[in-house]
């Protein structure tokens, strides 16, 4: 049981928030204590499901409460800095979702005023806090298949045809796939490698109809000592990455036909998509079964590749993979597939390092330096991506080593299988 709850506000209640209220619905060491949303009917919507909740019509007004502890920003990410500096001068701790910022000078400040303040900063939402990325970093620190010699990753999803509003559609205001997406896979392939990368290639493609945002990106890195890595997300739609594994299938956001379908109103301009964005916010229509569903299904449901893609990391003695309800170990001896006792991401990762670290003095590490470092990655893809020239990454830090041991991934009672059949 935890010692006492954290009292923690949300700000932002638009579809980030409502895919993380069931990971604070679940967390015993969490109150919800306040929620802050300038659209009245989305406040209105919170109140009546977390009666007990502090209501208020704006940032700053939840970040005056004296009794709020820390916030969880899930506002479009142009606000990510401002609202994160914002609650940090009020002496709140904060978890700030992906994209960190928009530039390297935000998040200088936002760890400049999170230190004269005396706060923590996290950087969450990403696929890095999840049990099968830590099981492979451990894995690999282990050196049980020998020295790490490359990370691959590459994901194939509808995330271009996913309903979008203005700002998401803006890359001055962190639109596009890269701001939005390339945190998960940086996360995961520096959390594996130890976190110090020393350059990036990057290459990047816009050429969905109807989307005028970069839907694609291929970025080549190398750590500081040699280590490739390469990381592809096309969000196209048509293909997706789940159909290459025997137990998937073809939906991610939306099924096949669901996919052709939202392609043709895009193309011919019909398409309702505000609607279809407000109907996935809390209390929407569709909330419930695409969104408050799914996370409570999480680590029960058998893993998919979905916005990570599909992770292949290989020492110089075997490679591991995600499997179902796990880890694929492939070295000398053979296969075997290790079952963790949570599979999937529940998003009370982050929410644990929050906890940990405002209440019981553990260390931050999905600090805001980490943060700094994966932003520094996906800006060097636009950079590279525009100058065709290879970019050398200055803001890089590594993953404190003490991480493995204060986070250790539990395997599964009989869950280390032989000769699985993937």
């Amino acid at each position: 049981m935890a010692e006492r709850q954290l009292k923690m506000g949300i700000i932002g209640i638009g579809v980030g928030a409502a895919e993380m209220l069931p990971a604070i619905d679940g967390a015993e060491n969490i109150d919800l204590f306040a929620g802050a949303d300038i659209d009245p009917d989305v406040r209105a919507r919170f109140g009546e499901r977390y009666p007990n909740a502090r209501v208020y019509d704006s940032a700053e007004a939840l970040c005056a409460d004296p009794d709020v502890e820390a916030v969880w920003i899930s506002t479009p990410n142009r606000f990510h800095a401002p609202m994160t500096i914002l609650a940090a001068r009020a002496g709140k701790h904060v978890v700030v979702e992906k994209p960190m910022a928009l530039n390297l000078t935000e998040a200088e400040a936002m760890l400049q005023a999170c230190d004269e303040h005396g706060v923590k900063l996290i950087a969450g939402h990403t696929m890095s806090f999840s049990p099968p990325i830590r099981y492979m970093r451990q894995i690999v620190r282990s050196g049980a298949l020998g020295p790490l010699a490359a990370i691959n990753v590459f994901a194939y999803t509808d995330w271009g045809i996913r309903p979008r509003t203005p700002d998401e559609l803006d890359p001055a205001q962190g639109g596009g796939i890269v701001y939005r997406q390339v945190p998960h896979q940086i996360d995961c392939i520096r959390l594996i490698g130890g976190g110090l990368l020393r350059s990036v290639r990057g290459t990047t493609g816009a050429w969905l109809p109807g989307r005028s945002i970069t839907g694609y990106y291929a970025a080549y890195m190398e750590f500081e000592g040699g280590v490739p890595a390469v990381a592809v997300h096309d969000g196209s739609g048509y293909f997706v990455a789940s159909e290459l594994v025997p137990w998937g299938n073809a939906e991610v956001f939306y099924d096949a036909e669901a996919r052709t379908e939202k392609r043709r109103e895009m193309r011919e301009g019909t398409r309702p998509e505000d609607a279809e964005k407000l109907a996935l916010r809390i209390g929407g229509g569709e909330e419930r079964g695409l969104v408050r569903g799914a996370r409570r299904a999480a680590g029960r449901r058998k893993w998919q590749p979905h916005d990570l893609g599909i992770l292949v990391v290989s020492c110089e003695r075997g490679q591991l993979r995600q499997s179902p309800y796990g880890v694929y170990v492939y070295d000398d001896d053979g296969v075997r597939d290790v079952t963790l006792e949570v599979a999937g991401a529940t998003r009370q990762e982050e929410l644990t390092e929050l906890y940990n670290a405002v209440v019981l003095g553990k260390p931050v590490f999905h600090s805001g330096a980490w943060g700094m470092a994966t932003l520094e990655v996906a800006l060097g893809i636009v950079e590279s991506a525009r100058t065709n020239k290879e970019i050398m990454l200055t803001h890089q830090v590594e993953m404190d080593p003490s991480y493995d041991s204060t986070y250790p991934v539990a395997i599964a009672e009989d869950g280390n299988g032989h000769d699985p059949k993937p």
